[in-house]
């Protein structure tokens, strides 16, 4: 999945103007895999010219972009990465390479975008120098786990919402933790979070052959994702005589949280003998993934806060991508994820940590493959109407050009 990243930090033929206001989309890392959403941010909102900022490189044959200014020339195992980030979010000591300063010399941006909250605090004294406006966006652990778990980072979250000019967020519920985090709330603007239509054909799912429903997974294995309850509801239906099949994509990153994760959710395949009845696939490439959603019947997001109080946040973008193809979901009722799927009407929605209420939820759809049918179709125009991102992205630039 991985490819190796531009050889220099400049681009010459890519620094001509051509018009239209230059945007900087800085990141910790140009591009996880699971990040979709900000490609379609950058890709889409056309009516500006994006140059991306971002400490580290990689996948660039799924993400291709030009110019990414990097300090980094090779990529860093996701381990390696969270370790690095650790230790600056520990600091708190902005340090902008030169290759960034240079940038913004030879590229003359109107507006820095900051992708979570973290790289927003790292990114005001960048912004303060070259006196860009600043737009921040928050997406997950930056408003949850960060403030949640480390006093500092509120004082720091403060100076934040005092000097930015803008904070987004994927939903109303992440909009109001916001606030309560002291963000003031005229800066607050929701902005959700779309995916690329063209890129996710509708289809309707054809029941298995044998009969069995087949239930898709994929996620890191954190535990804000809620799998071992997820798992837990399958076992229910199991043992109560339904030809149920998951399938789990996804895996550890390395850290110690995760990992700890990833033994309790192989503990819960074994006590709950549904060794038979898994495929564990680990990362996979975007393509199989893709290949394996069409192949399953129902999508299983049982998230939750964890006990750490890391949350979604919003909403996983996977539950959207799921619902754009066709795919009914069950989920539950955290943070933004009753924005996107309609209890009753695209999927079942459950209490957190609730594998009864999940498990009502997928009998429900085992029962009924006309039901299923129904949510899928449901659930894609659903997704067209709030979620296309070609259109969130003229929203976008509605929020830049207002700070221009």
């Amino acid at each position: 999945m991985f490819s190796s990243p531009p050889p220099s930090d400049r681009h010459p033929l890519e620094t001509r103007s051509d018009g239209r206001p230059v945007v900087v989309h800085s990141l910790f890392e140009w591009l996880p895999s699971t990040m979709t959403w900000v490609y379609s941010q950058v890709r889409f909102a056309d009516g500006m010219r994006a140059v991306v900022f971002a400490d580290r490189v990689s996948n660039l044959d799924s993400f291709p972009w030009r110019p990414i200014y990097s300090p980094s020339v090779r990529p860093a195992r996701p381990a390696q990465m969270l370790r690095g980030q650790a230790l600056v979010n520990r600091l708190g000591i902005p340090v902008h390479p030169a290759a960034y300063t240079r940038a913004i010399r030879t590229q003359s941006p109107r507006l820095l975008h900051s992708h979570f909250g973290d790289r927003g605090y790292r990114d005001m004294s960048l912004c303060s120098r070259f006196k860009l406006p600043q737009v921040v966006t928050f997406y997950g652990y930056d408003v949850s786990l960060l403030p949640t778990g480390s006093p500092r980072w509120r004082g720091r979250y403060a100076k934040l919402f005092e000097q930015a000019d803008r904070f987004l967020c994927e939903g109303p519920h992440m909009a109001a933790t916001l606030v309560e985090l002291g963000c003031p709330s005229e800066k607050v603007h929701v902005q959700r979070l779309g995916v690329d239509l063209e890129a996710i054909p509708y289809r309707r799912r054809r029941a298995a052959e044998d009969g069995s429903l087949r239930v898709l997974v994929a996620s890191t294995f954190a535990e804000k994702k809620g799998i071992p309850y997820g798992l837990e509801a399958l076992s229910l239906l199991a043992r109560a005589g339904y030809a149920v099949k998951v399938t789990i994509i996804g895996d550890s990153s390395g850290t110690e949280r995760q990992e700890r994760e990833k033994q309790r959710i192989l503990k819960t395949l074994e006590d709950r003998s549904l060794r038979g009845r898994a495929t564990l696939l680990g990362y996979v490439s975007h393509s199989e993934l893709w290949r394996q959603a069409y192949m399953h019947d129902v999508f299983l997001a049982p998230s939750m806060t964890a006990s750490d109080g890391d949350t979604e946040g919003g909403a996983p973008v996977t539950i959207i991508e799921m619902s754009a193809s066709g795919m009914p979901v069950v989920s539950t009722r955290h943070c933004d994820i009753p924005h996107v799927v309609q209890d009753g009407v695209t999927g079942f929605l459950a209490a957190e940590r609730d594998s009864e209420g999940l498990a009502g939820g997928i009998k429900r759809l085992a029962d009924s493959p006309e039901l299923r049918i129904a949510m899928g179709h449901a659930g894609r125009r659903h997704v067209e109407d709030s979620f296309d991102a070609r259109i969130l992205a003229r929203k976008l630039e509605v929020h830049y050009l207002s700070l221009l």
